[in-house]
């Protein structure tokens, strides 16, 4: 059996049984040898120590900086990881095919537009600037591009070997990369089009860059350099495996992928399975390889073995929560697995691999080669338990102090990495480079200089646009001294829907800096106005906006759907300026339908295939238990004839289902929010507990059971509880629940109407909520629909004997319901009878303020058409009518 006797760099030379590395005996072939080959992989890896260290100083800047935790994470991937695969991808395919080394300028330009494209879209993210973002997403698609033609070029006509296989990876993992530029353009440019669509996108750009872009390759290499670190012989099934391992993987992925993008869960929990799948069946050839002996490099074996585990763990973990939550809520689970992903699998991995790799390379000989090793692998044993401590307490649901500890070990391990192995790249480059100075520091300054234009591009955006902590303290000074002179600092909060300050007077040319605090149970944000913006801030969380110097007023906001409208704003004030503050901004929220502005049309015809909500009551269930779960979410409906709205629903509808029972029986309802990007509870009037955990707001995918004991009969109210409730009620986040009175005696029919009010327009928006406001709604509904009852009757017998209960939810009006042509003989209000049947008197309307509910009793005497209304007539006349249809 042949083996790999030289290591990654001589993989293109099969000789006899040998250990590899450490014995010596393999040949390096000349064109891996020579100082200029070594020089350009010196000069790249430059760029990768520059990227790291960017992203370590992002993640140190995270208490400050709004973004740095998405810097830090595409410094990271986009800079670092990104030029590191596509100098080896390039190196072990040449090796793999026995292919002839690409020409230098080449692969140069390659990594050069890589880099300028990585550097692009770092900066046309941060400062929104969506030319900047898609011109440099090309420019990376087509970098990307470059390189997988390179290296269908190479395997033209090359010779090859038992593992060419592997160079299908690499070519697997090119156009793993393109897709997730595109997916990731789309999503920074506003292209995702709305949250559901966005959900899923954003789940695809995730797994296609993770576990494609870097999965892959590091899978096909682990083929190669695992056996080749432990200086073992690779097994005879290798060529075979990584075979299936590729399909397996490869298929899966692209399954996944497609059906993250299109919003199939299912589908995607399958290909991920798949992709589970092929990842265990190499890990099992890994582990079938490793034997007693000492390995190569124990520092590199350990963290490829930890970095493989984690990944494992990582697909495991994700493939769970895709299986059992909605997209949107999947997106937690996958944001709390990202530190196992980013640290405790590329990172490792990527630590490990140079570990090994850099010795290899940049070395002269064995002597050398060893002395390299000796320095990467200083202290690499407390280094690798601190990095895979950290990622574990990052990871796990532990109290915060414990994942910022976890985060600051991992990043001191990587930093330590850092100071070991850039000592490595400037003693090799002083060796290395062929136009070295007496001093033996080069004079060439080309691929330097990009390095260094790298960093200081970055760096100059991040000095430039922060959002806080001392690079923004930097800038406050500098714009500080140049105009008044002055800084200040005012401390916001956020808070029961509204910003405090509301107004904050400055002298023109002020340095202001905001610390703003979300004291509210609800995740808030604060958006300057062509200014810094903080991110999601949970409840005690504080963030830092840096705005400059103040020359002219500014309007600030937090961005969550609705909160500007109900008041969630702040107004930056110049001194001796005109206060722009009171001109109307109705049309930055987006407009109402065309239906709106010119009236509804109640006569018309619904959409074809439209049905009217059953309005049918069905009897208490048995049992005293009831266990019902909904689930808050954005749903589509026909509110009118022909008029279609975005509501926001319990269960899909609005109202939200009617639940029943009796006096005594035990409700246990289970809120599930799979409402991306809003939070949302639920307040049931029946029940009777402290309302600090069962009411709270929850955040999207999570769930909580509401338990309470129905102790009084009536027709209550249910709605969403999550402030401003206005808006929450006022876009259909309501229901009824019946509590049969004892003895409650049949009848032939049972009805169930919840009156509201119809506000047209974008939920949220200015324009919808001064409606609500000023109680000027569209239209007036029963069930959520206007005019729906008039277009499909409620159907009966002569004879019949109804039972209709009502519940006002309103949520400003209530109503005065009304039948045309009959008179009530049993009216029940708020839990009492004001009116049985053997009482001389009658009733002709049942009036109920807003949250009130009951029911009335009547009997339908002969055939007819019999209207049932909202006797205030402005709303009868404006949809809140229907109609009883009695025939033989």
């Amino acid at each position: 059996m042949t083996s790999i006797a030289s290591g990654p760099t001589g993989t293109g030379d099969v000789s006899g049984p040998g250990k590899g590395d450490a014995s010596g005996p393999g040949k390096y072939p000349n064109r891996f040898r020579a100082s200029g080959v070594k020089a350009r992989h010196l000069r790249a890896h430059v760029l990768v120590m520059g990227w790291l260290a960017l992203a370590l100083l992002a993640v140190a800047a995270q208490d400050s900086l709004p973004v740095a935790r998405w810097l830090a994470v595409h410094m990271f991937l986009l800079g670092a990881v990104t030029t590191a695969i596509l100098i080896w991808s390039e190196h072990f395919a040449v090796a793999l095919l026995h292919a002839k080394i690409p020409d230098a300028r080449g692969s140069a330009t390659r990594l050069a537009t890589a880099n300028l494209a990585v550097a692009g879209l770092l900066i046309g993210v941060w400062t929104a600037q969506p030319v900047l973002t898609a011109i440099s997403a090309a420019l990376l698609v087509a970098a990307a591009t470059a390189h997988l033609m390179m290296l269908i070029r190479l395997r033209r006509g090359a010779l090859g070997g038992r593992l060419k296989p592997i160079v299908s990876y690499y070519q697997a993992a090119i156009a793993a990369l393109i897709a997730g530029a595109v997916l990731g353009w789309l999503l920074a440019t506003g292209g995702a089009g709305g949250p559901d669509r966005y959900a899923g996108l954003r789940l695809a750009h995730i797994h296609v860059t993770l576990l494609g872009w870097i999965g892959l390759p590091v899978l096909g290499t682990l083929f190669m350099l695992w056996p080749t670190v432990l200086g073992v012989r690779m097994k005879d099934r290798t060529t075979k495996v990584s075979r299936w391992v590729l399909w397996l993987t490869g298929s899966g992925l692209l399954v996944a992928i497609a059906a993250l993008a299109l919003g199939w869960r299912w589908p995607a929990a399958a290909g991920l399975a798949l992709y589970a799948d092929g990842a265990a069946l190499a890990v099992n050839l890994f582990v079938r390889t490793v034997r007693g002996n000492r390995p190569v490099s124990a520092a590199a074996a350990w963290m490829l073995a930890a970095a493989t585990c984690w990944l494992l763990i990582a697909v495991a973990a994700d493939l769970a929560w895709l299986a059992a939550r909605p997209l949107a809520a999947a997106q937690t689970g996958i944001d709390t697995l990202l530190p196992v992903l980013l640290i405790g699998f590329v990172a490792q991995i990527l630590i490990g691999a140079l570990t090994y790799l850099l010795p290899v390379v940049l070395s002269t000989g064995p002597k050398d080669r060893a002395a390299v090793r000796a320095l990467l692998e200083r202290g690499w044993l407390p280094r690798l338990v601190a990095l895979n401590t950290g990622v574990a307490l990052a990871a796990l649901p532990l109290p915060g102090p414990a994942a910022t500890t976890g985060m600051l070990l991992a990043a001191l391990a990587g930093a330590a990495f850092l100071t070991l192995a850039v000592p490595v790249l400037v003693h090799s480059g002083r060796r290395l480079s062929p136009d070295a100075g007496a001093d033996g520091v080069s004079r060439r300054p080309a691929l330097w200089g990009t390095a260094a234009g790298a960093v200081l591009t970055v760096l100059a955006v991040l000095v430039a646009n922060s959002g806080g902590g001392a690079i923004g303290e930097t800038a406050a000074a500098g714009t500080a001294g140049a105009g008044s002179g002055t800084t200040r600092t005012v401390a916001v909060t956020l808070a029961d829907m509204r910003i405090r300050p509301a107004r904050i007077e400055v002298a023109a040319g002020t340095a202001l800096r905001l610390k703003v605090t979300n004291t509210d149970a609800q995740r808030h944000d604060l958006k300057v106005e062509d200014g810094p913006a903080t991110p999601m801030l949970a409840q005690g969380d504080t963030r830092v906006l840096d705005l400059g110097q103040v020359t002219e007023n500014r309007e600030a906001w937090c961005t969550l759907p609705g909160h500007k409208a109900a008041g969630m704003t702040m107004n930056i004030v110049v001194k001796d300026e005109k206060d722009d503050t009171a001109t109307d901004s109705s049309g930055h929220d987006g407009h109402t339908p065309a239906a709106d502005d010119a009236g509804l049309d109640l006569s018309a015809d619904f959409s074809t295939g439209w049905q009217s909500r059953d309005a049918d009551l069905a009897p208490a269930p048995g049992g005293t238990v009831h266990r019902v779960e909904l689930h808050a979410a954005h749903t589509t409906v026909e509110v009118a004839p022909g008029v279609k709205q975005q509501m926001w629903t319990f269960g899909g509808i609005a109202p939200g289902p009617t639940l029943r029972g009796k006096v005594g029986d035990v409700f246990e309802v289970t809120l599930v929010n799979d409402d991306h990007g809003m939070g949302h509870g639920i307040d049931f009037h029946v029940g009777s507990l402290a309302p600090d955990q069962p009411m709270r707001t929850l955040d999207p995918g999570e769930r909580l059971v509401y338990r309470f004991r129905a102790e009084k009969a009536g027709a209550w109210l249910y709605h969403c509880s999550t402030k401003p409730m206005l808006q929450h009620m006022g876009n259909g986040m309501y229901g009824a629940i019946v509590i049969d009175p004892p003895g409650l005696a049949k009848v032939d029919h049972e009805y169930v109407l919840v009156s509201s009010e119809l506000y047209l327009g974008k939920p949220g928006s200015t324009a919808q909520v001064t409606k609500m406001r000023q109680n000027t709604p569209d239209a007036w509904a029963f069930n959520g629909i206007a005019n729906q009852y008039a277009q499909q009757p409620l159907k009966m017998k002569p004879g019949e004997r109804a039972r209709f209960w009502v519940v006002a939810a309103g949520p400003s009006d209530g109503i005065a319901f009304h039948v045309v042509g009959t008179v009530f003989d049993t009216v029940y209000k708020e839990g009492a009878y004001l009116l049985k049947p053997n009482q001389p008197g009658g009733a002709q309307v049942l009036d109920l303020a807003p949250a009130q509910g009951g029911f009335v009793e009547t009997t339908f005497p002969e055939a007819g058409h019999y209207p049932f209304v909202d006797h205030d007539m402005r709303h009868a006349e404006a949809g809140a009518h229907g109609m009883v249809e009695v025939s033989k």
